[in-house]
């Protein structure tokens, strides 16, 4: 094939992508009521993970673990505000719904310029790294952004200082978690790359793993300034647990390099 072939085939690509996303979202836009209840269920005291707590502080006789009752209105200052937060958040949806059949398509575009080996790498590493985005993503809406909105919502400077939060800085907060939560769960597939091009060794991860652990902690306290011990646990856990899965991963590259 020519170069003008190729780039006839990718502009198909390209609008079979854009179809598929713009359907998906406007079916997102017309499920308006279903979409908002998903998006804005992590404000209320009822939210899955808040009666996961509660029951968890029953079970465990540890009745501070329970958050109680919380209630936050959310406020929208501009005259189309809603309706184009009603259309971004439609067209999250639309990419987060399409993004199998996007990654599927461009990769198809692109795997008949690799070699077989490194077809099946890359098979592997997409899938495997578009699997940690996804769950990154699940645990930031399932448990830390619910967290990090409570805390933020009811911390006050001073009882004269009253929380009115807009729509859109709730939606901003949202994505921006997810797409950090989505990136800080791609530590294995990085970790997997640099240790394929030789800049990374299992040693040197295992050396400085005290530092990794704080450097979680930390990370951890950023993005839920909650003032518990708990919710911080609840946080740095799951990335305590990418970085040991990464020095399995990175050892793993190492003694196959050794052979």
């Amino acid at each position: 094939m020519t170069f003008w072939d190729h780039l006839e085939e990718l502009r198909g690509v390209l609008f079979r992508i854009v179809g598929v996303v713009a359907l998906f979202t406007i079916i997102g836009f017309c499920f308006k009521d279903q979409l908002f209840a998903v998006v804005l269920a992590p404000k209320e005291s009822d939210f899955i993970f808040y009666r996961f707590l509660c029951r968890l502080s029953e079970l465990l006789g540890m009745p501070g673990l329970c958050p109680g009752e919380f209630s936050s209105t959310l406020i929208n200052t501009q005259l189309a505000g809603q309706f184009m937060m009603h259309a971004m958040v439609s067209i999250y949806a639309g990419l987060i719904v399409a993004s199998p059949y996007v990654i599927y398509k461009l990769f198809h575009f692109i795997s008949p310029a690799l070699y077989e080996n490194e077809r099946k790498y890359s098979v592997r590493v997409v899938t495997s790294g578009y699997l940690l985005f996804i769950i990154g993503v699940l645990v930031n809406y399932f448990i830390i952004f619910p967290l990090t909105f409570r805390f933020l919502a009811s911390y006050q400077v001073s009882l004269d200082v009253q929380n009115t939060i807009m729509l859109s800085s709730y939606i901003d907060t949202l994505m921006l978690l997810s797409l950090l939560m989505g990136i800080v769960f791609e530590i294995p597939v990085v970790c997997w790359f640099l240790a394929k091009i030789g800049v990374l060794h299992s040693s040197f991860m295992q050396k400085y793993r005290k530092h990794a652990y704080v450097v979680a902690l930390i990370v951890a306290a950023v993005i839920t300034p909650t003032s518990d011990i708990f919710t911080l646990l609840l946080v740095s856990v799951p990335i305590f647990v990418l970085y040991e899965a990464s020095i399995l991963i990175v050892r793993k590259v190492d003694k196959n390099v050794d052979d």
